[in-house]
């Protein structure tokens, strides 16, 4: 069960006010302490291992707060969409979307999101003797926007097969292998340009026409709300001049579009996770599940529920 912490100053005083409540759609996962203990006395999980992990859409009211002698591990918070901020050695740093962090251990801090626009993170409890290595350069909010060779929605899925790996089992080859993408995972973070420029996806970026670049654009924001005159910023084109190329190429306009490509991730979790409706709806971007469930119906022909049962292959 999460707590939200809702905290206003007055003369001074802080007042908190406890709700007790989850967020809709949220994930979060807890290592058992013995599995955690054990696996810290391999060689992989001496460098690096991970304490907790998740996900939460729209956390309204998010705030945790820990002294020195609770901060435990290192905490990395990738902000999807919304705003939040957090508090480091006396000093607040406020985060906007498609910014990711790491507060250090052994160091006091607070963090949370923001009272009218709400964050949405992945976020992951880590330590081990690599882990102030792959901390180092963000202790302040790093900005990774999307761009032709960005990369976003590879390092999302690579964050949710880290988590479900650990949700399967504490096998010995799940522990190896979550530790072995979180490597991977943090690598993308420090060193960005490399990760990038490893792009097999782009062959020739610079060919990409117009629509090429708003599908792009499409793609590494799936799981946000984005707009059409965000499209059509992204590309430089006036929305009626870039729907009317769009629709030309395609057959579908933009937005109708973007509702395939979310249809399409939401199939995948369907198929591949244990995930519910509600959670699989946050994720790619629905607030509503019951909108999701109509949406879903209307683009597959069926329920979310009836195209899981449904055999395939």
């Amino acid at each position: 069960m999460i707590i939200y912490v809702i905290w206003i100053w007055i003369k001074n005083s802080e007042i908190m006010v406890k709700i007790k409540e989850g967020f809709t759609g949220e994930r979060a996962f807890v290592l058992p302490i013995p599995i955690i203990e054990e696996f810290r006395k391999t060689d992989l999980g001496s460098l690096l291992y991970i304490t907790d992990i998740g996900y939460y859409p729209k956390a309204s009211f998010h705030f945790r707060r820990r002294k020195k002698e609770e901060a435990s591990q290192y905490i990395l918070i990738y902000c999807i969409e919304g705003e939040g901020w957090f508090e480091l050695d006396n000093q607040t740093q406020k985060v906007i979307a498609n910014q990711v962090f790491v507060l250090p251990k052994e160091k006091a801090h607070s963090y949370g999101s923001d009272a009218k626009n709400p964050w949405t993170i992945y976020w992951c409890h880590f330590d081990g003797e690599k882990a102030v290595f792959f901390a180092e350069g963000l202790r302040k909010p790093l900005l990774i926007s999307a761009e032709k060779d960005s990369r976003i929605e590879d390092r999302f899925k690579l964050f949710e097969d880290i988590f479900f790996t650990l949700k399967n089992g504490f096998s010995r080859e799940n522990l190896d292998f979550s530790i072995t993408a979180l490597f991977y995972f943090l690598g993308s973070l420090k060193y960005l340009g490399v990760f990038r420029s490893n792009n097999t996806d782009k062959p020739e970026l610079q060919q990409f026409d117009m629509v090429d670049d708003a599908i792009h654009f499409m793609r590494e924001n799936v799981r946000k709300r984005l707009t059409l005159k965000q499209i059509a910023d992204y590309v430089g084109y006036s929305t009626s001049h870039f729907s009317a190329k769009f629709q030309s190429k395609t057959g579908y306009s933009p937005l109708n579009y973007l509702i395939h490509l979310k249809i399409q991730e939401a199939c995948h979790y369907l198929d591949f996770s244990d995930m519910k409706i509600n959670q699989i709806s946050m994720l790619v971007g629905f607030d509503d599940p019951f909108y999701f469930a109509r949406i879903f119906g209307k683009t597959m022909g069926s329920s979310p529920s009836e195209y899981r049962k449904r055999k395939k292959g």
